[in-house]
């Protein structure tokens, strides 16, 4: 009985072959990225790898809150799981991106999709030369900021979805006219991160979306080695230069707070800055008054704005000129990359490569520390 065992063997695995055959044919095509992103720096979202989808959580200040907004990344033909009543489905990988921020645009070209942009808040700022094609050809759309948003050319659109600056002072109802469209409406926060590297990790998000992950995880890891290398530099440096940033706008001046990335960025620069250690993660609003005695006496004046020399801030106010900074010529701004618009890179790649920025800042503090080379975002005002 046994010379049949072979036949009933050969059966056997014949049939199991055909299930597995069928099994396979009825599956769903895996992802097109088998890498995974884990967020090591930034407290503003989450990723989690869950089945056969994706869950993204963003954090999102608002009115003295924080609200937590779900978003599911499935693949096109998956069914929305069960237990998230409240998320957003995004169809992965997104294929047309609508951005509202430089950073943004930064991110997409981190990721190697620049091109997967249709739609930009304004076009005026753009630096990116795949972006700025796009707008010249009418491929990329402007879709207006805030309350000036085209709602009815973003419906016509239909992109994949809109990435939004999160403003903490505005709900996120305003968008409900285009959700209610199906138009998925994803918040971006990252300049609400604490530190210059948690600001970059945003680029993680856009890997997520457009399944990039191992292209994004990999550059990530070359632009966290190389921050830490320059912080390590800046932060064992025996002088501490001070420092104050930016210059009053309709009377007020807005200046980094003590949590934010920008005054972690000064402390990785070997830097003395007066509000260091004051509480939030934005801008303080101060009067000209308050910042005065520190401006008066401190070593460098960084971040001036739309200026391009020292006769230009003078013309706004002659008091400036009795800052030490001014008088001695130790005026920096970001505007060394400006293209045919005015509009700065620094706010752009910048956003992506707080390995330059922080370089730039510790060649301007500390000349002796590194080998000498070029900024790549600011110079010095004449």
């Amino acid at each position: 009985m046994f010379r049949f065992a072979p036949i009933y063997l050969l059966l056997f695995i014949s049939c199991g072959r055909t299930d597995k055959k069928t099994a396979a044919a009825n599956a769903p095509p895996p992802p097109a990225s088998v890498a995974k992103s884990h967020i090591h720096y930034a407290r503003g979202f989450t990723i989690d790898y869950t089945g056969r989808y994706k869950e993204v959580k963003i954090f999102h200040p608002s009115a003295g809150r924080v609200d937590t907004l779900d978003f599911l990344l499935l693949r096109t033909g998956e069914d929305v799981p069960a237990g998230h009543p409240h998320a957003q489905v995004i169809r992965i990988p997104v294929q047309s991106i609508v951005v509202m921020e430089s950073p943004h645009i930064a991110q997409a070209a981190f990721a190697g999709v620049a091109d997967r942009i249709t739609g930009v808040g304004e076009g005026q700022y753009v630096v990116n030369p795949v972006v700025r094609e796009g707008l010249r050809t009418g491929r990329v759309k402007e879709v207006g900021l805030g309350t000036g948003l085209n709602n009815e050319l973003l419906i016509s659109m239909r992109p994949d979805v809109v990435m939004t600056i999160t403003n903490p002072d505005a709900g996120f109802s305003r968008y409900r006219t285009l959700m209610d469209a199906g138009i998925p409406v994803l918040p971006n926060a990252e300049w609400l991160e604490t530190t210059p590297l948690g600001k970059a990790e945003w680029v993680k998000l856009m890997g997520a979306l457009t399944d990039r992950e191992d292209i994004v995880n990999r550059k990530f890891d070359t632009v966290e080695q190389a921050y830490r290398r320059l912080a390590a530099i800046g932060n064992r440096t025996a002088s501490k230069p001070s420092v104050i940033i930016g210059m009053p706008f309709k009377g007020t001046w807005y200046t980094p707070a003590g949590e934010s990335y920008m005054a972690q960025l000064l402390r990785d620069a070997g830097a003395a800055y007066p509000w260091a250690d004051t509480k939030g993660t934005g801008s303080l609003a101060l009067g000209f008054e308050t910042v005065a005695p520190a401006a008066l006496k401190a070593d460098y004046w960084l971040d001036v704005g739309d200026v391009n020399a020292k006769k230009e801030i003078l013309s706004r106010d002659e008091r400036f000129g009795a800052f030490k900074a001014f008088r001695s010529g130790a005026v920096y701004n970001f505007n060394r990359r400006v293209n045919d618009h005015g509009a700065s890179d620094y706010w752009e790649s910048g956003a992506v490569n707080p390995q330059w920025v922080l370089g730039d800042l510790i060649r301007i503090l500390h000349p002796d520390s590194i080998p000498a080379d070029t900024l790549v975002y600011y110079k010095q005002l004449k």
